[in-house]
């Protein structure tokens, strides 16, 4: 008699393939990753404004990523944004994993009716990556 084991990965049967594509292009709607944020900002014409949203200013000026507005989240106002066309693209990002500054940030974005993404892993995941923060 043979038997059976079920792993705790397979004893939840896996989604359809059109269900999967549904949920990543879903999470691809509202995330980007570190390196695709280097990408567009060491090509000199990012199609997005980042934006450091943890840190008080000298938390800002200590380490950031260069071309980085900085942007406390609780101070994301319609007034603070009146520099930017609405259709300007926010990319957010916080000290990493263990913040939820950029999760806070971005709802207020998406409130305000400003398109947003987070830069998952933020300057934690940014480091990772082997890339390199500026002072100011």
């Amino acid at each position: 008699m043979s038997m059976t084991t079920t792993s705790h990965v397979t004893a939840v049967p896996a989604g359809s393939p059109a269900a999967a594509a549904e949920h990543f292009e879903r999470l691809l709607a509202f995330e980007t990753d570190c390196w695709d944020v280097h990408a567009a900002m060491k090509h000199g014409s990012p199609d997005f404004v980042l934006l450091h949203v943890n840190d008080d200013q000298a938390g800002f000026d200590a380490g950031h990523i260069d071309g980085a507005v900085h942007m406390y989240h609780a101070t994301i106002t319609e007034e603070a944004l009146v520099a930017y066309p609405p259709e300007t693209l926010f990319v957010v990002y916080c000290a990493g994993p263990h913040c939820n500054a950029a999760d806070k940030a971005g709802a207020r974005l998406a409130r305000l009716g400003r398109p947003v993404k987070k830069m998952i892993g933020g300057k934690a995941g940014w480091l990772e990556e082997g890339f390199h923060l500026v002072t100011s």
